[in-house]
């Protein structure tokens, strides 16, 4: 019989809880389905709201306590936890389902033949109005996805799919033990930066699985106040480098001082453009000086390799 479960972790977001699962549990299945939530150390009301809402009607809520922080352990513990299901759709906790996700997520897999299917991310301002300098572009960086009205197989990564939005099929994860996200690019509490489901997406892809956008597993993510800063998309930069420096890029055999020249010489290049933009008051000086850090920090990566 098949079964679907549908995951999300948490942390100290206990005032969200009540309408995050009243939306999940008015999804529409064709299987019969759980949620699972996975509580990540909150020191907040979260066990007691979790508790309290496992005891109340419509399909089921189980939750568990995972105890290593970070996102990487609280997505892995759901994989385990989930293991004998059909599939397992992820939903993050500042995140609401729009009606026809899991139709379009069973159709997908089930009818279709993907092994993985993710959809449109839609983000939500409310209460707060976006900054002045926030475009479409700078709006993918808080989650925001659209690949367009109509469903295709992604075949590359110029369409990704992120797991705040994501399904797998279970078999996956059955057959091969060492698939999980990767816990180098775990993010722990309200840090900034992460990386796993990028990772994920991209093993996935390598492996030649069956991916799937559909337009009709669509959601809406609510965006702190304190990732509306300029600040806080060059940190996530900069720590986006600075994994792609330790652990994705090659041995490179010419260094000084453990550092490839052109790494250096790259940053050095994409700092003067972002200052030259920032003082002449050039449209897209912040996206330039997201360049700048994610080249610093692809530099300093690179020189931590080895280190613990």
């Amino acid at each position: 019989m098949q079964r679907l479960t549908f995951a999300f972790c948490t942390f100290n977001r206990a005032d969200r809880l009540d309408k995050l699962v009243g939306a999940m549990r008015e999804q529409a299945c064709p299987v019969s389905f759980e949620i699972l939530a996975v509580n990540n150390n909150s020191s907040d009301a979260t066990p007691e709201v979790l508790a309290r809402l496992a005891n109340q009607p419509g399909p089921p809520l189980r939750w568990v306590t995972e105890t290593t922080q970070g996102i990487v352990p609280a997505r892995n513990r759901a994989i385990r936890e989930a293991i004998d299901s059909s599939i397992l759709v992820f939903i993050d906790d500042d995140e609401l389902p729009q009606p026809g996700l899991l139709n379009a997520v069973t159709d997908a897999i089930l009818n279709e033949g993907a092994d993985c299917v993710g959809g449109p991310i839609a983000i939500d301002f409310a209460p707060f109005a976006p900054p002045s300098w926030l475009d479409n572009e700078l709006s993918g960086f808080l989650g925001a996805l659209y690949h367009g009205p109509s469903p295709f197989w992604i075949t590359s990564d110029h369409a990704p799919i992120w797991s705040g939005n994501v399904a797998y099929r279970m078999q996956l994860f059955r057959e091969n033990s060492v698939l999980r996200f990767d816990l180098r690019y775990n993010r722990e509490g309200i840090g900034i930066g992460g990386g796993s489901d990028a990772i994920m997406f991209r093993t996935l892809l390598a492996l030649d699985f069956k991916i799937r956008y559909r337009p009709d597993m669509a959601i809406t993510h609510s965006v702190d106040r304190w990732k509306l800063t300029r600040r806080y998309f060059l940190k996530l930069h900069y720590r986006a480098g600075l994994r792609r420096g330790r652990y994705q890029l090659p041995d490179y055999p010419r260094t000084v001082f453990g550092i490839p020249p052109f790494l250096a010489s790259h940053f050095l290049r994409q700092a003067a453009d972002a200052l030259w933009m920032q003082v002449a008051q050039r449209p897209g000086a912040l996206r330039q000086a997201m360049n700048a850090t994610n080249a610093l920090g692809c530099l300093v990566g690179y020189g931590q390799r080895g280190k613990p």
